[in-house]
C-alpha cells in the first residue's frame, strides 16, 4: 500500500528558543518522494521522482503529454506493482521510436532540457481554437481557494504541489497532488486519458505554483485552453501560449491576476 505521508522526528525552533539545545524531539509529517520506473513493452523509458499514488495515471499522462502515445487506444495494458514500477504494453501495431527518448525525470524540473517550440510542432501539438470557451473573468480569482481546500496531503505536510481541473463554471472536477508540479499535471491528464475524456477543450487547469514551459506543453497536448496559476509564468511558457493559442494567467492572488496570453477567452 502506497504511503504519501511519513512521520519524522524534528527539533522545533521558535523565537527565544535555543536551536542547539538537546531538547525533546517532536514529530512532523512530510510528503513522500520515491522513484517510479516506467517501462513500455519491456523497455525502460523513464525514472521519475514522485509522491506515490495514482502511478498508472501518472504514467499514462507522462506518455501522452510527452507525445509517446497519441490516445488511450494505443495502450493494451498498464499495470503498477508494489515495488515502484509501472509496465505498459502497447496495442498490437503501435510503434514507438525510443532512439531519442532517454528520460530521467526529477520532481523539480521534469524532463530537463526539453524546451523547444519546434519540438512541440514536431510532436504534433495542436493549436487551440481561438476565443473558446468563454469564461467569466471573475471566477478565475475563486480557483486558488477551491484548489487549496481540495489538497488533503498539503493540509498535513505543506509540501506538495497541486493541479486542479475546473469546468468553465468554476466547478472543481478533479485534483491531484505531488512533490513535482509536472507529476501532478500528468496524474490529472492521465486520469482523463484513461477515462476517455481527452481532449479537454472545455476545462481550466489551475496550478499551485509557477507555470513552466513544460506545464504549458502538457496542457496543450491535452487540449486544455486555459491555464492559471498562483505563481509566475516563464518567458518560454508565455511564448508557447502565444504561439499555440493558450490562455495563460499568472499571479492569481485575491481579486488580482495577470493575463499573459489569450485574453479573448475571458469576458
Amino acid at each position: 500500500m502506497n504511503r504519501n505521508i511519513v512521520t519524522v522526528p524534528i527539533h522545533r525552533v521558535a523565537p527565544g528558543s535555543d536551536a542547539t539545545a538537546q531538547g525533546a524531539l517532536e514529530q512532523d509529517l512530510v510528503a513522500v518522494e520515491e522513484p517510479l520506473q516506467i517501462r513500455v513493452n519491456d523497455r525502460d523509458v523513464a525514472i521519475t521522482m514522485r509522491t506515490p499514488g495514482q502511478d498508472r495515471e501518472l504514467t499514462a499522462g507522462f506518455l501522452f503529454t510527452e507525445g509517446i502515445i497519441q490516445n488511450v487506444e494505443q495502450i493494451a495494458n498498464i499495470a503498477a506493482d508494489d515495488k515502484g514500477t509501472v509496465t505498459v504494453q502497447l496495442a498490437a501495431g503501435v510503434a514507438v521510436n525510443f532512439a531519442d527518448r532517454n528520460f530521467y525525470v526529477t520532481s523539480s524540473c521534469g524532463v530537463c532540457g526539453k524546451a523547444s517550440i519546434d519540438g512541440l510542432r514536431n510532436a504534433g501539438c495542436p493549436r487551440l481554437p481561438r476565443g473558446v470557451p468563454q469564461v467569466d473573468s471573475r471566477l478565475i480569482s475563486e480557483l486558488p481557494g477551491k484548489l487549496r481546500d481540495a489538497q488533503p496531503v498539503f493540509e498535513h505536510t505543506g509540501g506538495l504541489h497541486a493541479a486542479g481541473l475546473f469546468d468553465t463554471q468554476g466547478k472543481l472536477i478533479a485534483v491531484r497532488e505531488d512533490v513535482g508540479r509536472h507529476n501532478a499535471v500528468d496524474k490529472l491528464i492521465g486520469a482523463a486519458l484513461l477515462d476517455g475524456q481527452i481532449p479537454l477543450h472545455h476545462f481550466i487547469l489551475m496550478l499551485s505554483g509557477r507555470i513552466s514551459f513544460e506545464l504549458a506543453q502538457k496542457a496543450l497536448m491535452a487540449g486544455i485552453p486555459i491555464v492559471a496559476a498562483v505563481g509566475a509564468p516563464s518567458s518560454l511558457a508565455v511564448e508557447t501560449a502565444l504561439h499555440f493559442g493558450l490562455t495563460l494567467i499568472g499571479f492569481v492572488r485575491g481579486q488580482n491576476y495577470n493575463v499573459y496570453a489569450g485574453q479573448d477567452r475571458l469576458r
